[in-house]
């Protein structure tokens, strides 16, 4: 793919969004914050968590954006009773008595992880070595994931029973940890009509693998100023109770601040957040855009927040204000 400047990449890639929004538009009724995150996250090289009640279309969803992207699409379904190797894959004994690599779901570019709360911790961590890794290795032998590599994992808010929450330190794994609400009155009506009738409509490809490396190496270019730095780390030490740049608001309702990887992944969402609206170089407005989705899942309340009813997006506004 050659492109005369980078200039002229950003101006593909903002192309090549709006192309993409249209595609999945065709299927997907609304949700335009939670279409541009996980875009986002694409070009960035991030994972995201998903967090919604049933049928909001959350696989649906992830389905469509692998259709649009060109890519290969697997969706895991965490149980209580699923193992590692049901991931990962296995080794058999072939007809040859020979030891055999069949590969299992998480070989292809986009995984969605379905409720994987609902697995216990040892197959959960299965898969999110293979998230920081790209790799996962079986009888010694490291085998790698075709990239680009993307997991979307999802959660039910709403039931706990059985389920086995994610520690903070896997939470950490996740570039984003978007919310996605119920859709207004009018979108509910077109999503019915949509899905009630002979006539359903599928996404065209309109991307490829190789583009969306090229674009994820273009956002790495991308120049920052120096503010913008500051401005992403100050607003994550400001998340850290009792520290020397702590806000007063962590001190009084937060347990646990947001660790360095909050910062990294500020600027790269910013950064792409940027690009995607045109411009060649982000700014605070940028980092903002992303704060909540960024530190949402990274930022543990006390008990007094919750007393309060103080939830974290208000604790995050509260900082970016």
């Amino acid at each position: 793919m050659q492109y005369i400047s980078d200039v002229e990449a950003v101006d593909a890639l903002v192309n090549k969004y709006k192309l993409l929004k249209s595609e999945i538009a065709k299927v997907i009724v609304g949700q335009d914050e939670v279409v541009k995150n996980l875009l986002i996250s694409v070009f960035c090289k991030g994972h995201c968590l998903l967090v919604g009640v049933p049928g909001l279309a959350k696989t649906l969803m992830v389905n469509t954006l692998s259709k649009a992207l060109g890519l290969t699409y697997s969706r895991i379904q965490f149980t209580p009773d699923l193992m590692p190797s049901d991931i990962i894959g296995t080794e058999i004994l072939d007809e040859v008595r020979k030891f055999r690599f069949i590969k299992g779901p998480v070989f292809a570019n986009i995984i969605l992880a379905d409720e994987i709360n609902r697995t216990p911790p040892k197959t959960q961590s299965a898969l999110l070595e293979a998230m920081q890794e790209k790799a996962v290795t079986v009888a010694g032998v490291s085998y790698k994931l075709e990239e680009p590599f993307f997991v979307l994992a999802t959660q039910n808010p709403i039931e706990h029973e059985g389920t086995y929450p994610l520690p903070e330190a896997q939470l950490d794994r996740f570039m984003f940890n978007i919310w996605l609400d119920y859709p207004s009155f009018n979108e509910e009506i077109r999503i019915v009509k949509n899905t009630t009738s002979q006539h359903l409509s599928q996404p065209t490809v309109v991307m490829s693998a190789e583009e969306i490396l090229f674009f994820q190496e273009l956002i790495l270019k991308i120049p920052v100023p120096d503010n913008v730095f500051e401005y992403a780390v100050n607003l994550v030490s400001k998340t850290r109770p009792n520290t020397e740049r702590g806000d007063d608001w962590a001190n009084r309702f937060v347990t646990w601040g947001a660790g360095p990887r909050a910062s990294q992944y500020l600027i790269f969402g910013a950064k792409c957040h940027a690009a995607l609206n045109g411009k060649y170089s982000p700014d605070i407005e940028d980092v903002r855009a992303v704060a909540t989705a960024v530190l949402r899942h990274r930022i543990v309340r006390n008990f007094k927040a919750e007393a309060e009813g103080i939830r974290v997006e208000d604790i995050v506004s509260h900082l970016v204000k």
